[in-house]
């Protein structure tokens, strides 16, 4: 990483902060005011322009760190990180001009030097560019500074499809007949183009608060694997495996539509049809894709016109698989008709109606829930904003006790951890304290080992959690998930009324 203050490093942070955009001259003046003696204390200012909603926890992390390069990209200056991978990372944005909101995909600076995934890269952004379709994520820009590559796209208020069915664990068939009609209307626009996708899979399928499916990573569009880049390959192992064990030629529309048919799988049973793993042998297995327990296994009440259409799609000779992607929305949109003429969805999930029609429902179940965690250990900090981040969550970190309640005072996260071990003794009355500003509040209180006993005393509702030291953050994140999932359900019980 290249820091900022290096090639100036004359500058004060604040004039640094105030050159890049991030905030103007009269708010940081107005701070370096408040702190009068200790303006020229960083990590005060830091805390100070946060505190004031001035720069966002994602900014002030980099701040703290000097790492100021990179924060503004294209006039955009980045406000959250929304979603990392071993390529690039994701992040919201917003435009210097406008203030109107972008998402900017970053390529990894330890992929910065390798001209192949530089090029593979940039190639996304332009054979999206030409994208225009209701169903796949635009993109605009693209461009490089100071070594970082970038592009910019749309900003689509919601998360992925597998964040999606984490939440609402499986659908009906009628919502999820509604998704793949979408996924598949944007990956027949793209043949039209002369272009397929090569990695589908729900976390390339971002779900709009409106409940509109939209693709994205077209990073391996019609790539030919053997002249990708070493991470193209690695990406596409599972075309490669099941094109050469069927003997289908690369670059096969019907090999997206198998995937097509994996994801519609896991809508309708709320698992995936094989057990994912990063495991690039276990992933070469021919027998992974051509032996796949019958959904009806799992969903033996489904009508057969669905599992028919799941079949279809997963038959593993593309022979006998769909050929196109207009004929599975054809079959699609028929079954559809035969499911809203019924009345039967074949699910008691809620139904797409009701779900989109107040529109509160598809913000809890897709968009990225704000969770804000109260520590102030700053390697704690880390950890905690690197994994809920990286599992859909956007990610608050405040050390102080007061700030957080006034934070949930004047703009209420969905959820609120409080870690004993950080706070002190008085977690248990901020935790309360809490929950009295806003009785829409979910929140976590994490006990110290030394105060275990208090866990008896505290009532759990459906809204809280109490857990108790030493505990693996996939326990915290499961809890998160709990009380996340019950102001889902206090939704739908509030549209039905």
């Amino acid at each position: 990483m290249i820091f900022f203050n290096k090639k100036s490093p004359k500058k004060k942070l604040s004039e640094q902060i105030v050159e890049l955009q991030l905030v103007s001259q009269q708010e940081m003046d107005s701070c370096l005011h408040e702190l009068q003696d200790h303006s020229t204390n960083d990590k005060k200012l830091i805390r100070l322009l946060e505190r004031k909603n001035l720069i966002t926890s994602f900014q002030a992390g980099r701040l703290k760190n000097k790492e100021l390069e990179g924060l503004v990209l294209g006039g955009n200056k980045l406000m959250y990180q929304n979603a990392s991978g071993s390529f690039a990372r994701v992040y919201r944005a917003a435009s210097l001009i406008d203030g109107r909101m972008l998402g900017i995909k970053v390529l990894r600076q330890r992929w910065a030097q390798d001209p192949e995934t530089v090029k593979m890269f940039h190639r996304e952004a332009e054979v999206c560019k030409q994208f225009q379709h209701k169903n796949i994520v635009p993109i605009y820009d693209v461009g490089v500074e100071d070594n970082i590559h970038y592009f910019t796209m749309d900003f689509v208020e919601g998360g992925n499809l597998r964040d999606f069915i984490t939440i609402r664990k499986k659908l009906s068939p009628l919502e999820s007949i509604n998704y793949v009609i979408d996924i598949c209307e944007g990956l027949k626009y793209a043949n039209e183009l002369g272009y397929t996708h090569r990695d589908m899979k729900p976390t390339n399928v971002l779900m709009s608060i409106q409940g509109v499916a939209k693709l994205i990573d077209f990073g391996l569009a019609g790539e030919d694997d053997a002249k990708g880049a070493g991470e193209a390959h690695q990406r596409a192992v599972e075309y490669g495996t099941l094109e050469k064990s069927t003997g289908a030629p690369r670059n096969d529309p019907r090999s997206d539509l198998y995937f097509v048919g994996t994801i519609f799988y896991e809508l309708l049973s709320g698992k995936p049809p094989f057990p994912r793993t990063k495991d690039i042998e276990e992933r070469k297995k021919p027998s992974r894709y051509s032996q796949i327990p019958l959904i009806t296994s799992l969903e033996p009440d489904l009508p057969d016109s669905v599992v028919n259409i799941v079949e279809k799609l997963m038959a593993y000779q593309p022979s006998q698989r769909y050929q196109s992607a207009t004929e599975v929305i054809q079959d699609l949109m028929q079954v559809r008709n035969q499911l809203d003429t019924s009345g039967s969805n074949g699910s008691t999930s809620i139904t797409p109606d009701s779900s989109i029609s107040t529109g509160q429902e598809i913000k809890i179940a897709i968009a990225s829930p704000t969770v804000l965690c109260i520590e102030n250990r700053s390697k704690h900090q880390d950890v905690l904003r690197d994994y809920l981040t990286k599992h859909g969550y956007r990610v608050l970190i405040l050390s102080d006790v007061e700030r957080a309640l006034n934070r949930i005072k004047e703009n209420p996260p969905d959820c609120v951890v409080f870690m004993e071990d950080s706070i002190g003794p008085g977690a248990i009355e901020a935790f309360h304290k809490a929950l009295q500003l806003d009785s829409d509040l979910s929140a976590v209180l994490v006990l110290s080992e030394k105060n275990a006993k208090a866990k008896k005393l505290l009532k759990k509702t459906d809204r809280t959690r109490i857990l108790v030291q030493p505990i693996k953050i996939r326990n915290l994140r499961s809890k998160i998930q709990k009380v996340l999932q019950h102001q889902l359900n206090d939704s739908a019980e509030l549209t039905a009324y």
